[in-house]
């Protein structure tokens, strides 16, 4: 039975504020300091998966909340001018649109979020309707909406039994526990993980603590290297044993996925970038893409590789990212996937 999207996020949207690139240290005590460049963009790591995916050409709905405030209108109007349906956007009446701050340095960045609303984003806000009538649902920010994370695993067995594929990207956890209590069954039902290396890594440290080999690496740093990749690598294996497909998004390193047997990896493709902020959540749009377009794993991995990269060509995290076309032949100048 046809369906009327091709792809169902659920998950955080808000405004960014990107200010950069800072100085090594801020100054308190009433400084002011001078940056080159400050931008009000749309956020969120869902929001702008849903936006890329979007622009890729998909049937995009997505489902969360925000605030009766200023924000959450921008939000709304923002998701909106990019394709993605917002009849699902609640709007909760008493707390706010959750605002997020991004410090950037080069090609790093430091987080800072008030989480408003979030905290109350729930299985409420997500339409039985909508679970039935997509072909792909995809979570992100799992750590920073509580409330979702404890239901996140029945709302995936739903879709699943409407027949949809699920994925997910937890993203960070501000508190570095990793809650394999609420992680832990909703891999059951999710077909596609997506972490980067670092929160791949800190995983399987806690999910499958028996994985990373001694003295390696656990997601805590920008480590590089062969002893970073093989942990890596070992980690994706690790959560791929607990149920889903694992794809990493590795940076420079290109990205690999792990089905718990086979290892398929690609390269990074090349890109000057401006900034990097939400080049993860374009990769997870592309990656999504690429399989109900029915690519086979590599070329989707190489797709969303792609995707990634041409989505820092820009400020933010959805003004450059890149429309079927565009990234279809960014990934052809790549190597193809190598199994191992």
């Amino acid at each position: 039975m046809p369906r009327s999207f091709d792809l169902l996020v659920i998950g955080d949207a808000n405004p960014d504020v990107v200010v950069g690139p800072v100085p090594p240290t801020l100054e308190y005590g009433q400084r002011e300091r001078l940056v080159a460049t400050a931008s009000l963009l749309m956020g969120g790591s869902a929001a702008i998966t849903a936006c890329g995916a979007a622009r890729l050409g998909l049937r995009v709905a997505f489902a969360g909340r925000v605030g009766d405030d200023a924000a959450g209108a921008f939000v709304r109007t923002a998701l909106a001018e990019r394709g993605v349906d917002v009849t699902a956007l609640a709007t909760d009446p008493e707390r706010p649109t959750p605002l997020t701050t991004v410090l950037t340095r080069g090609d790093d960045r430091a987080i800072l979020t008030a989480p408003g609303c979030l905290t109350a984003t729930g299985a409420q806000d997500v339409p039985d309707r909508l679970l039935a009538d997509c072909r792909h649902v995809h979570a992100g920010s799992f750590f920073l909406m509580p409330r979702l994370a404890r239901s996140l695993g029945d709302l995936f067995a739903r879709a699943r039994g409407h027949g949809a594929a699920t994925s997910l990207d937890t993203n960070d956890d501000p508190a570095q526990r990793w809650g394999p209590e609420l992680l832990g069954p909703v891999l059951k039902s999710t077909d596609v993980l997506l972490p980067n290396a670092a929160e791949a890594r800190a995983l399987a440290a806690t999910l499958a603590p028996a994985s990373p080999a001694p003295g390696s690496p656990e997601g805590d740093g920008p480590e590089c290297g062969p002893a970073a990749a093989a942990a890596t690598t070992a980690a994706a294996a690790a959560l791929a044993r607990l149920g889903p497909l694992v794809v990493v998004k590795d940076g420079a390193a290109g990205a690999l996925a792990h089905d718990g047997a086979t290892l398929t990896r690609t390269a990074a493709v090349p890109a000057d970038p401006v900034d990097s902020v939400g080049a993860g959540d374009s990769f997870d749009a592309g990656f999504v893409a690429a399989v109900l377009h029915g690519l086979d794993l590599p070329a989707a991995l190489s797709f969303a590789a792609a995707c990634g990269a041409l989505s820092t060509r820009a400020h933010g995290g959805t003004a450059a990212q890149p429309t079927w076309d565009e990234a279809r032949a960014a990934a052809l100048t790549t190597r193809p996937g190598s199994h191992a």
